[in-house]
């Protein structure tokens, strides 16, 4: 059996692979689109990977997940507010991950990437990938916002 007969079985099953699965569109009126290239200009090789291709860095590995200072999570993509440090926790998961994103922040779509769904969250103005929402997370939305921290930029409030 080759990859396409493989691909054409699990789509009658609702399974679908990276490279077949559509990619999220930007659900602002500002949203901003780069061509490839650039991408590969504006981010680092890991933001890349994760951003433009939905991967996933490795658990504990963020500067940001032990970041505890006031401020504002940003896209590193395009410097969108996605979260408020008083949305942050620490889930023992070894990204960063929030309770509460900022109003219009995100967009999302099913990810099958691992056969069971799974709700996948992007950037709303520029469509980067930023991780995964589960429903373990504390009060007061019990969601779980589970952030690559290569996706964002972290701006401190001022003194």
């Amino acid at each position: 059996m080759n990859r396409r007969h493989l691909m054409n079985l699990f789509s009658l099953f609702g399974i679908t692979s990276a490279a077949a699965a559509p990619k999220a569109e930007p659900a602002r009126a500002d949203f901003i689109h780069h061509p490839d290239e650039e991408w590969h200009r504006l981010l680092s090789p890991a933001a890349y990977s994760v951003m433009r291709q939905e991967g996933t860095e490795r658990p504990f590995t963020s500067p940001l997940n032990a970041e505890k200072r006031s401020g504002t999570y940003q896209c590193a993509g395009c410097a969108l507010p996605l979260f408020s440090s008083q949305a942050k926790f620490d889930s023992g998961t070894g990204w960063p991950s929030f309770h509460t994103p900022l109003p219009e922040a995100l967009a999302t779509r099913t990810d099958f990437k691992l056969i069971l769904p799974r709700t996948e969250y992007h950037c709303a103005r520029c469509g980067g990938h930023q991780g995964h929402v589960f429903d373990d997370g504390p009060r007061p939305t019990g969601k779980r916002y589970c952030n690559n921290g290569v996706a964002l930029h972290f701006v401190p409030e001022a003194a």
